[in-house]
């Protein structure tokens, strides 16, 4: 595969991380991570979101920026779970909507978001990670991590509703649209086939 970056983007628990440590096992590739654990406001935010929403999501836009400048450094194919794209588009988008962050606020943050994607190189690939909110639930209460147990089913739905109104509208690359309540390229060898097929196409 020549030099190329490949983007995840995903609802909470549709599997990003997963797909991401499959992918760079397969074709060799530098994993970019979201930054979860290093967020202080994290924790803070899941109690209370109308508090800490700003905070938080200006903590997620400096450090995706400073990732993707060090992703845009390698000279080799990288991967990256969940983009700076998301962070604007839709969960800081959503927690607008929710008023959780207020208007002045919102446009300030606005008003950065732009600048700084305007700087960055878009990826070759976006795979979008489709997933029902029931499945996603399921998929949270399995992997355990306890600031995540207590999110409202709403705002699962909400997310999702964002996800598919961002991807009308996206068009810095071309989208892979993965159904991952339905597929399973970890262990069936069809569908891993399939994948492998869909993203060589792509890239």
């Amino acid at each position: 595969m020549s030099l190329k970056f490949i983007a995840i983007a995903g609802n909470i628990g549709a599997g990003k991380t997963e797909l991401t440590a499959f992918l760079c096992k397969k074709y060799g590739i530098k994993p970019f991570y979201e930054p979860n654990d290093q967020n202080p406001y994290l924790a803070d935010f899941y109690k209370d979101m109308k508090a800490w929403a700003f905070k938080s999501q200006l903590f997620f836009l400096t450090h995706k920026f400073r990732l993707h400048r060090e992703l845009e450094r390698e000279t080799g194919t990288a991967i990256q779970d969940r983009t700076i794209y998301e962070d604007a588009e839709i969960f800081a988008r959503n927690l607008h909507k929710q008023r959780a962050i207020d208007k002045r606020d919102w446009q300030t943050y606005q008003e950065l978001y732009e600048t700084i994607s305007a700087s960055l190189r878009p990826p070759d690939l976006m795979i979008y990670l489709r997933c029902p909110v029931k499945t996603l639930k399921q998929r949270i209460a399995l992997r355990g991590r306890k600031m995540e147990q207590d999110i409202p089913t709403a705002y699962l739905n909400r997310l999702n509703a964002l996800y598919e109104d961002w991807f009308t509208r996206y068009s810095l690359s071309p989208v892979l649209v993965l159904p991952t309540d339905t597929l399973d390229y970890m262990t069936n060898l069809v569908d891993q086939v399939d994948l492998f097929r869909k993203i060589e196409k792509h890239l």
